[in-house]
């Protein structure tokens, strides 16, 4: 991984993470929240939402070594020429996003990012795919 040492800067990792920094000063920001004052429950409420953002931030700051990964398969594949497919997947996702302005800026076409905003998908429609049921199917191989 010649491209690693890029991204393994301190800076890097904070903005990469920044999307988990938030979510896991909004936990600890809602379990300040003095709520119990009101009702005792309301305790247990803020407690199962704190756990909740905080599973969710040590989830994606857990998710660095794939980060790392995606960072030298995409400079890779766009190091000769730029490739609009090989972001699409990334384009997805607010974290996705971050990695491919990172990877762009490295590669020094920045001003190709406006260019991949038609890949991002909307966060209604985003909401909408993942609340579709979907059908799965397994298929048995005979041997």
């Amino acid at each position: 991984m010649k491209n690693d040492c890029k991204i393994s800067t301190f800076g890097r990792y904070l903005y990469l993470n920044m999307y988990a920094i938030l979510i896991l000063i909004m936990g600890i920001g809602i379990l300040l929240l003095p709520l119990n004052k009101f009702s005792a429950y309301l305790i247990y409420g803020q407690i199962a939402i704190m756990l909740f953002s905080f599973k969710v931030a040590f989830g994606i700051f857990g998710k660095w070594k794939a980060k790392k990964r995606r960072y030298v398969k995409l400079t890779e594949e766009n190091s000769k020429t730029f490739n609009p497919e090989s972001f699409k997947e990334y384009m997805e996702a607010p974290c996705g996003r971050l990695l491919v302005k990172i990877v762009l800026k490295d590669l020094g076409m920045s001003d190709k990012y406006s260019s991949l905003k038609n890949y991002r998908i909307s966060w209604k429609k985003n909401i909408k795919n993942v609340c579709i049921s979907q059908k799965t199917t397994i298929y048995k191989v005979n041997q």
